[in-house]
């Protein structure tokens, strides 16, 4: 008997992420990924409810308005500063630096643009004022386990090492 998705199943997926408008590949995930369908949150609701029912091998597709999930651009979440300001290891595009707000809140900026001169970073989710389309291809799906569904997710096993080859301190 097949498996479908439902509440406290643990499911295995891979997606891609696209612009509608561009076409362009925004984002993906090579192996799968896993959580317990209705006991996480790593998804939109939007996904998660077009998932319900499927099994493995069906192929979605689900356009989504990113503004509805990150919020809409925030123009004063982006930051120029002159190159010698800004520490050699955080001088590359696509690098993820994490400030502090007055509160102590964290949030991540990543680095959009860089020239002899300036830095650009920017706090805005890259999928923010993107319509976007999330390809997802349902890999497995069973029972979740107890543990499973308290943490929403996989349970990582501690790597198994040899005690001959442990290091005594």
């Amino acid at each position: 008997m097949t498996e479908v998705i439902q509440e406290n199943k643990f499911v295995e997926l891979t997606y891609e992420v696209t612009d509608q408008k561009t076409g362009h590949r925004l984002s993906y995930v090579e192996f799968p990924l896993g959580y317990v369908h209705g006991a996480s949150s790593v998804m939109a609701s939007a996904v998660t409810d077009e998932l319900e029912g499927k099994s493995a091998g069906d192929v979605i597709e689900v356009p989504i308005d990113c503004n509805a999930i990150y919020g809409p651009r925030d123009e004063a979440l982006v930051f120029t500063d002159r190159l010698e300001n800004v520490p050699e290891d955080y001088r590359e595009v696509g690098m993820t630096i994490t400030m502090e707000n007055e509160k102590g809140e964290p949030r991540n900026f990543i680095v959009t643009r860089m020239d002899d001169k300036t830095l650009t970073v920017d706090g805005n989710n890259p999928l923010c004022g993107r319509q976007a389309i999330f390809k997802l291809e349902v890999i497995s799906v069973r029972d979740a386990t107890d543990e499973e569904i308290e943490v929403g997710g996989a349970i990582v096993a501690e790597p198994d090492i040899d005690a001959s080859l442990k290091v005594p301190i």
